[in-house]
């Protein structure tokens, strides 16, 4: 019969032989870097720190990058030309907004008018940005998706998120299209990237976005537009509907040669990100920048990365590279995905009320609010207990 000393020893044989397994983080909880043999786009891709391959007569990266995440890429070839923790999964604020509408933007005609009931915009996070639609009004697709990518504004996604058949069926498509571009370090909670417990994305996630978004027409051109009018409510003593002025919050477009756009965001989580296309001598670069030491950072060093890329180009090897979209059935793309705009998927009818509210995209069926895991283990010797416990993920 085995002894106490004997019972004790095989249990802490057991918990250290167990703890590999008990603390590897689970996908969605702490931001971590894959190992380099998981990293998609290449085993570079998955090193910690700055990986660039410089020729001779390649230009200096640009000095005190602060982004913890960031990544250049060519959108055409695919090809990075450097990229620094590219895979480090971070909350994505706004620029979550380039998924959904690569998801969304394909299936209603841009000249489609809808009439938003209350529910539409009920149960928006306290703090969004608001583009400011107003219910029993009809909105023109066309003006949404500026609200969208101009303002920022939660309300125009939650409406054409309802329009789309409901927030939780929007979100199970959105994590479907991620999944597609194989952007394996993307958990989707919320459509409009508001701050939610295990929503995370990475700069090369981001990055795959926007390059799928931009094939698309519409997309490329909502997301250069620098500002536009948007329909206001009904004046009470005319009867008639006015309209007001919004802007792009993109602060470099505009201002940075060649910027196509893309999104930029900023959250509590998330600190400030800021996905930008610009196209230089028939050449399109990404610049995905995310989570520098300020708000104004983050357009500073997209710029100083989008200078050194468009400078780099022809001088550096790609430490790696854009992955394609797999073909349907999920096989491994033969080649790289063409340029042409994917075909609109059927619409969905609009959302009544009995679709899935708001508020409901905080708790949907996509995964756990946090990650735990805990081993109660009893010993024989003076009743011990030894409990192991992951810490829950603030992200």
């Amino acid at each position: 019969m085995p002894t106490p000393r004997h019972t004790f020893a095989r249990l802490c044989a057991a918990l250290t032989a167990a703890l590999p397994v008990l603390l590897a983080a689970p996908a969605g909880a702490t931001p971590q870097q894959p190992p380099p043999s998981a990293a998609v786009g290449g085993e570079r891709l998955g090193l910690p720190g700055v990986q660039v391959a410089p020729q001779p007569g390649a230009p200096p990266l640009p000095a005190e990058l602060t982004g913890q995440s960031w990544i250049v890429s060519d959108a055409a070839s695919g090809d990075v030309l450097a990229a620094s923790n590219p895979h480090l999964r971070l909350p994505p604020a706004s620029t979550l907004k380039i998924l959904f509408a690569d998801t969304v933007l394909p299936k209603f005609d841009r000249d489609a008018v809808h009439r938003v009931a209350d529910e539409e915009i009920q149960g928006i996070g306290p703090g969004s940005s608001l583009v400011g639609i107003k219910e029993n009004l009809d909105y023109r697709v066309e003006d949404l998706w500026r609200g969208v990518f101009l303002s920022s504004g939660n309300d125009a996604v939650h409406v054409l998120a309802h329009m789309n058949g409901g927030v939780q069926q929007t979100v199970a498509e959105m994590q479907a299209r991620a999944d597609a571009l194989q952007a394996r370090d993307t958990r989707v909670v919320s459509p409009d990237g508001y701050d939610m417990d295990g929503q995370l994305s990475s700069a090369y996630d981001l990055s795959l976005f926007a390059r799928a978004g931009l094939r698309n027409a519409d997309f490329r051109a909502y997301c250069a537009t620098r500002d536009a009018l948007f329909p206001g409510g009904v004046d009470k003593n005319t009867g008639q509907r006015g309209s007001f002025g919004i802007a792009n919050t993109d602060r470099l477009l505009g201002k940075y040669p060649g910027l196509i756009g893309v999104k930029n965001g900023t959250t509590t989580n998330a600190g400030s990100t800021f996905v930008g296309a610009a196209e230089r001598d028939g050449r399109t670069l990404l610049v995905t920048v995310m989570h520098p030491a300020s708000y104004q950072k983050v357009y500073d060093e997209t710029a100083a990365l989008l200078d050194w890329g468009f400078a780099a180009a022809g001088k550096v090897q790609p430490v790696g590279r854009l992955v394609d979209e797999l073909p349907p059935g999920g096989a491994e793309p033969t080649g790289q995905a063409g340029g042409a705009d994917t075909p609109a998927p059927p619409p969905h009818p609009s959302a009544t009320a009995a679709a899935a509210p708001a508020a409901a995209a905080g708790g949907g069926g996509l995964g756990l609010a946090g990650w735990s895991a805990v081993v109660l283990a009893g010993a024989a010797v003076g009743g011990g207990a030894v409990v192991l416990r992951r810490r829950r993920s603030a992200g």
